[in-house]
Parts: C-alpha cells; sequence; structure tokens
C-alpha cells in the first residue's frame, strides 16, 4: 500500500456509519493517508444541482473545507452531521491526513464497489445496520455485497446497538 494509501469509508451520517468512521479514525489511518468517505445518495429526479453533473460518475473529490461547509453541500443534496464533521476534522488535524469526500447516486451496493476502482482505494470500512435474517433476505445486505464484490480488503465494523 504503500507511503500513501486511499482509505474508503462509506458513510450515509448515520450512527453505524459514525462507528465505522471512527473505527477507521483509532485504528488504520495513519499519518500521510487519504480517509475519503463515500457517500451514495438515492437515485432521483434532482431539479438543480450539481449532482445533475456528476450523476453518472460521481462528484469530483471534495475537500474537508468545502464539505464542511453546509452551502456548498447543500448543492449535493448531502447534508453531513456535526459529529461526523467533528471527527473527521479532528483526525485530520491529530493525524495529519488528507480528509475527501465523494458522492454517488444510485445503489449502494454497486456505486460502494465501483468507487474503490474509480477513486481508486486501498482499502475500505464500512458499518452493518444489524438487519435481522428476514430484512437482510428481502433488502439485501450492502455490507454482504461489498465484501464479497470488492477489489479490495474490506472491513466491516459491527453495530451492536
Amino acid at each position: 500500500m504503500g507511503d500513501c494509501r486511499r482509505v474508503g469509508v462509506a458513510v450515509d451520517f448515520s450512527p453505524c456509519s459514525r462507528k465505522a468512521l471512527k473505527w477507521a479514525v483509532d485504528n488504520l489511518v495513519r499519518s500521510g493517508d487519504h480517509l475519503i468517505l463515500v457517500c451514495v445518495r438515492p437515485e432521483g429526479y434532482y431539479e438543480s444541482g450539481e449532482m445533475q453533473l456528476w450523476e453518472t460518475t460521481g462528484s469530483p473529490l471534495i475537500p474537508l473545507s468545502d464539505f464542511s461547509d453546509s452551502h456548498i453541500m447543500k448543492k449535493y443534496a448531502v447534508n453531513p452531521d456535526p459529529e461526523t464533521l467533528d471527527i473527521i476534522t479532528t483526525a485530520s488535524r491529530q493525524k495529519e491526513i488528507i480528509a475527501l469526500m465523494k458522492i454517488y447516486w444510485g445503489d449502494a451496493r454497486e456505486k460502494l464497489c465501483e468507487s474503490v476502482d474509480n477513486i481508486p482505494l486501498d482499502c475500505m470500512v464500512l458499518g452493518n445496520r444489524g438487519l435481522g435474517k428476514i430484512k437482510r433476505a428481502i433488502m439485501g445486505s450492502v455490507s454482504n455485497y461489498v465484501v464479497n464484490n470488492a477489489s479490495c480488503p474490506v472491513t466491516v465494523v459491527k453495530s451492536h446497538d
């Protein structure tokens, strides 16, 4: 993986994704790494904003200074929560990492796997929602799909809530 790794963390700003982000910061990233938050929004019709430009390829890599700005993120229809922003801002400063965000629109399973090759990522961390067996059978598990289809190592941070 070399000196500068690209560590991806799937985020949807839920407690599960915050736990995965915190785990990645505490256990995986080190000075000089790029920590890339990968956010996947549902497909849909968006009247205006940057998502129309980047619907197929995903957004450009967005620096921390921009994804901390609510006016800029409104253009992408993404609203990062204060706790996630605090985790990433603190990690960026303390661990001397470069924090970026990439936003995709579509099916989370497919887009997370695409992000591994498109960015490209050296590894991916994601949380799981702890779906029961019936819900997982009906809806499908994003984490299970990514573990089995991504072309890089994937760590799933379990939620025990």
